[in-house]
């Protein structure tokens, strides 16, 4: 394990039920650090850019045109409305944050994760409803996806490190 940077995108939907607070609680409590945060309308542009080659992965699997249609709901709901970008570091911190934030899909997702604490919708639901899941939070999927994203969202100048108490028991 090492110390790695991750992404997490705090959703519209999160941010118009006033959670948070209670999200970000969540990180700091396992001991991550905190080290970029900022409020923002993501534009179309920066949502298909964060989605990348979504289309490209899942035509085969979905057909061109159903992998187009999600394609425009992820956008459409990413840009809906505020989100809170934040990049949070610690020891296997892509692995951990997956762990805190719960399945994909909140009907999946255990108690006492975000997703699964505070969201119940299934994919079953949304897909008969032709609605996006609305899962309150992003995470990186990888360390790899992880890079990539942090750099799409954050410049270098806009994280900020320091020590924290945690560094001292962990590092």
């Amino acid at each position: 394990m090492r110390i790695e940077q991750t992404l997490v995108l705090i959703k519209p939907d999160a941010i118009e039920r006033s959670l948070v607070g209670r999200v970000i609680t969540h990180f700091e409590q396992r001991g991550l650090k905190l080290l970029g945060l900022k409020m923002l309308v993501a534009s179309k542009e920066l949502a298909k850019s964060h989605y990348g080659d979504f289309v490209e992965r899942y035509t085969v699997k979905l057909g061109a045109e159903k992998a187009n249609s999600i394609m425009d709901e992820m956008v459409g709901f990413l840009t809906s409305g505020p989100i809170i970008a934040m990049v949070v570091e610690g020891i296997g911190a892509v692995a951990v944050v997956r762990k805190i934030v719960g399945s994909t899909y909140p009907s999946e997702a255990a108690a006492g994760t975000i997703r699964g604490d505070f969201a119940h919708v299934s994919q079953d639901y949304a897909n008969a409803k032709g609605i996006t899941v609305k899962n309150l939070v992003h995470a990186s999927g990888s360390p790899e996806e992880a890079e990539i994203e942090v750099k799409l969202w954050f410049a270098e100048s806009e994280l900020i490190q320091y020590d924290s108490v945690h560094d001292r028991h962990v590092l």
